[in-house]
C-alpha cells in the first residue's frame, strides 16, 4: 500500500507567526521512523470554512491524515466539530475523559464551566488517545480507506500521546513492518558540491540506503536513511554505505547527529587533557563565547584577550611593534606571535589566535576575506594557516571560528 501521509496544523496563531508549527517538524521525524512517508504540510487558521477546504483537498491526496491543535474549550477550537461533520459522524462524551477533567476541576478546588466539558467530546467510532498531560484525548479512526488522527496543540501533551498511542494505533491499523533508521554525518572543509561531486556515483545508485545532502553555515551534512524492519539490518546498510563515503571524504568527517566541530573540539580537549586560550582580533570574542556556551568548558579553556586594536595587540599580547609596523596585524606574523603570546600569558597547552578582515571594507590593502588562524602548540611549534573566505561580515567571522576548531580537531587527532 503506498501510504500518504498529511500533516494539517489548525491555529490561527501559527498563521500570524506567534508560534513555530514545531508539532509538524517532530511528526515528520517520527513517521519518517515508521516509514509512513509525509507528503504535504497543511496550516490553516481557526475558520470552520478553510478548515473544511483543507479536509476535502487532503481527503483527495493522501490516506493519512493527521491533525494537530483546535481541541481546546474555547469558541474557536473546532477541528473535532468540522471533522466530524466532514466525515458524516456524530461527537459524543467520551466518560474517561470527562472523569479527568472533573477530577482535575475537583483537586483544584475550582469550579469547572460548561465549555470545559466539550474538551471529552470525541468522534463516535475512534480509538481514544488518552492524554496523560493534559484534558482534551487524541483520537483516530478510518472512514473510506482513509485514516484520520487527532492530536492536541500543545507539544507537551501532542508529543507523549503520539509516541504512546499514536504509534501503536499505526502500527496495529496499517500493519507498518518496514521502519526507517536515519543516521547524519557532519563534515566540515569542503563544500557541498565538492563533497557531492566526490559521491556522486553513490548517490545516482542509491536505493536503500538513501543518501540526502544538506549544506548549513559552512558545513555540510549527509543524512543516511535505510528502510528494514529489523533495526541491526538497517544499521548494517548505514555502516556499509558510511564506509564507502568515508573513504573518501572522510578527512573532512567530524561527528554524528546533532553535535557540532565546536563540541568535538571541546570533548578532544577534555580527553587529552588539554587547555587552550584564545587571541582574537576579527573574531571579537566568538571562539570563547563558543567554547563557554558548553558545559564542562571551564575545565578546558582558560581565558582570551580580544585584542581588536593595534595598541591592545602589543600592550597585552606583547606583539612586537616591529611585527605590526612591517607586516600589519592581518599577516601570517601577527598571527604566529599572538598564537604563542596568548598561549604564555594564560599558562595554557594551547593558544590560538585570530586575525583578519570581516569587511566591509580591505585593510592594510588586504580584501575582505582574508583570514590568517594561529595555533601555538609550544615553543617549538606554532602553526599558521591562510584563509580566503567569502560571505556576510558575520559569515565570515563565524567560518573562521569554525575553521579553527576544525584545524584544531585534526591536530589532536594527531596527538597522543
Amino acid at each position: 500500500m503506498n501510504i500518504r501521509t498529511e500533516i494539517i496544523a489548525v491555529g490561527s496563531e501559527l498563521l500570524l507567526g506567534q508560534i513555530v508549527n514545531s508539532n509538524a517538524q517532530f511528526l515528520s521525524k517520527q513517521l519518517a521512523e515508521l516509514g509512513l512517508n509525509v507528503y504535504y504540510h497543511t496550516v490553516v487558521g481557526d475558520n470552520p470554512g478553510r478548515l473544511e477546504q483543507a479536509i476535502e483537498i487532503a481527503q483527495k491526496r493522501s490516506n493519512v491524515i493527521i491533525f494537530t491543535g483546535g481541541l481546546g474549550p474555547t469558541k474557536d477550537d473546532l477541528t473535532k466539530e468540522t471533522i466530524s461533520k466532514a466525515v458524516g459522524k456524530t461527537l459524543i462524551f467520551d466518560q474517561h475523559a470527562l472523569q479527568s477533567i472533573e477530577q482535575y476541576f475537583s483537586q483544584t478546588k475550582r469550579v469547572m464551566s460548561e465549555n470545559n466539558k466539550k474538551q471529552a467530546l470525541v468522534i463516535d467510532g475512534s480509538y481514544i488517545l488518552q492524554n496523560d498531560y493534559g484534558m482534551a484525548p487524541g483520537m483516530a479512526f478510518q472512514v473510506d480507506e482513509i485514516t484520520y488522527m487527532l492530536l492536541p496543540g500543545p507539544p507537551s501533551e501532542m508529543r507523549p500521546m503520539f509516541n504512546k498511542y499514536g504509534i501503536e494505533y499505526f502500527h496495529e491499523k496499517l500493519g507498518l513492518q518496514d521502519r526507517l533508521t536515519s543516521r547524519v554525518l557532519r563534515y566540515f572543509g569542503i563544500g557541498e558540491s565538492q563533497l557531492e561531486t566526490d559521491i556522486q556515483d553513490l548517490i545516482d545508485q542509491q536505493t536503500n540506503p538513501t543518501i540526502a545532502p544538506l549544506a548549513a553555515d559552512g558545513e555540510v551534512t549527509l543524512r543516511l536513511t535505510a528502510k528494514h524492519k529489523d533495526e541491526k539490518v538497517a544499521n548494517k546498510l548505514l555502516d556499509e554505505i558510511e564506509n564507502k563515503i568515508n573513504e573518501r571524504v572522510g578527512v573532512f568527517f567530524y561527528g554524528y547527529e546533532q553535535t557540532t566541530i565546536v563540541n568535538e573540539l571541546k570533548n578532544l580537549l577534555m580527553e587529552k587533557k588539554k587547555t587552550i586560550a584564545a587571541a582574537e582580533s576579527l573574531t571579537g570574542g566568538m571562539f570563547s563565547e563558543h567554547i563557554t556556551a558548553l558545559e564542562g568548558a571551564g575545565i578546558i579553556f582558560n581565558g582570551s584577550v580580544v585584542g581588536y586594536t593595534n595598541d591592545v595587540k602589543h600592550s597585552i599580547l606583547q606583539v612586537d611593534q616591529h611585527i605590526l609596523e612591517t607586516y600589519g596585524a592581518v599577516s601570517e606574523q601577527c598571527a604566529n606571535e599572538m598564537a604563542k603570546q596568548i598561549r604564555k600569558l594564560t599558562g595554557s597547552d594551547i593558544g590560538i589566535s585570530f586575525t583578519g578582515v570581516a569587511g566591509p571594507a580591505t585593510q592594510e590593502n588586504k580584501p575582505v576575506g582574508t583570514v590568517f588562524i594561529g595555533i601555538s602548540l609550544s615553543d617549538d611549534y606554532t602553526k599558521v594557516y591562510n584563509l580566503n573566505l567569502a560571505g556576510s561580515r558575520n559569515g565570515i567571522r563565524l567560518k573562521t571560528v569554525k575553521y579553527g576548531c576544525h584545524y584544531l580537531v585534526k591536530l589532536l587527532n594527531e596527538i597522543e
